[in-house]
């Protein structure tokens, strides 16, 4: 997919109208302060347009996965961050929007509590997403590290309302469509994070599009095997497969395992890196994705970083903005460079 499929905020006609925002909230918040604002970032200049139109705007998404309605989840820390983005000194006036708890952020700013508060939102339920649509009357999507989620306020809700993408949204798909069709070769993928579960069938449909696969990570050694077992499956084009070897603690990779794989980078014209190398809440585990950051930024090659483990440590060392591109993607950026067909996106692209 290509932003020629993909129609643009720029194309709806918000101008004082309502509109449902589906923005990326889920962000890592400690005792009420949030740690990582770059997922906030990002979509704020959406919410800027749709203001300079005179539109009522209502925010909305999820944070984490909570089962039931936690306080712990609650997004009102994301709608104090709101209100201060936008410059904004007035008390949050917590309100009912329809049934939905809502803040009132300013009279045309409003902010939908956790909607994952609602179990109905999981099961893209066609009711909650018409009461969803019933808000506004256009729906605009720039909450890309959800699209590959098949939920109400994702899919379902475009049934209801002419939807449209956001700037944020359209910018990710253009960068990652552009190394999924024409990347500048040699292409190196680096897969790394804790659920590498979860990542193996990924690592394997990396095969079509990488030249080399690097994976580190928190690897236990069943999963190192069920990698290369997977490797040794794949027939026709097969990329060349790395796997990184950890610590003697399991919290890090070892320092051979990062000069292995900055070898392969220094060949490398493009890198696609996503996920930590090891526990980087802890410094002494670090070592290996701070080297390894360090090593793809020294290369000079085009790089592109997702995953928000990964984006929390780079910018608490202030080297994200290094990259080429920073892609608020985490789930999502694997699902769509591997060529799967994202829920959100096909439910925009439908007429």
């Amino acid at each position: 997919m290509t932003n020629k499929y993909l129609k643009s905020v720029k194309d709806a006609n918000v101008k004082n109208k309502t509109v449902f925002l589906r923005a990326d909230l889920d962000v890592p918040i400690k005792s009420g302060e949030i740690l990582d604002t770059t997922r906030l970032k990002a979509w704020h200049p959406t919410l800027e347009y749709l203001l300079k139109n005179q539109a009522q705007v209502f925010i909305a998404g999820h944070l984490g996965r909570p089962k039931n309605e936690d306080e712990k989840f609650s997004l009102e820390p994301v709608a104090e961050w709101i209100k201060k983005a936008l410059e904004l000194h007035n008390e949050l006036k917590v309100i009912d929007i329809n049934g939905f708890k809502a803040w009132e952020i300013t009279g045309n700013v409003f902010l939908l509590e956790n909607l994952r508060f609602y179990k109905d939102e999981k099961k893209n339920d066609k009711k909650f997403s018409k009461k969803l649509a019933s808000l506004a009357e256009i729906y605009i999507n720039d909450a890309f590290a959800s699209s590959h989620r098949s939920h109400a306020s994702i899919v379902g809700i475009t049934e209801y309302l002419p939807h449209f993408a956001g700037f944020r949204l359209q910018k990710e798909v253009e960068v990652l469509s552009g190394i999924l069709e024409n990347p500048k070769r040699p292409l190196v993928v680096i897969i790394g994070g804790a659920k590498m579960k979860t990542k193996i069938p990924l690592v394997e449909n990396m095969h079509h599009l990488a030249d080399h696969i690097l994976v580190g990570g928190r690897i236990a050694e069943n999963d190192k095997a069920l990698l290369k077992v997977a490797h040794e499956k794949i027939t026709g084009r097969k990329s060349s497969f790395l796997v990184a070897d950890l610590t003697e603690d399991n919290k890090d990779i070892t320092e051979k395992s990062v000069e292995n794989f900055l070898q392969v980078i220094e060949n490398a014209q493009t890198v696609v890196w996503n996920g930590p190398m090891g526990v980087t809440e802890k410094e002494d585990s670090s070592e290996g994705t701070r080297n390894l950051a360090l090593g793809i930024l020294k290369s000079n090659v085009y790089s592109v970083v997702g995953g928000g483990d990964s984006l929390s440590y780079l910018r608490k060392r202030n080297l994200l903005s290094k990259f080429s591109f920073v892609s608020v993607g985490g789930g999502a950026m694997l699902e769509f460079l591997s060529g799967n067909k994202l829920p959100g996106l096909e439910a925009l692209v439908e007429s």
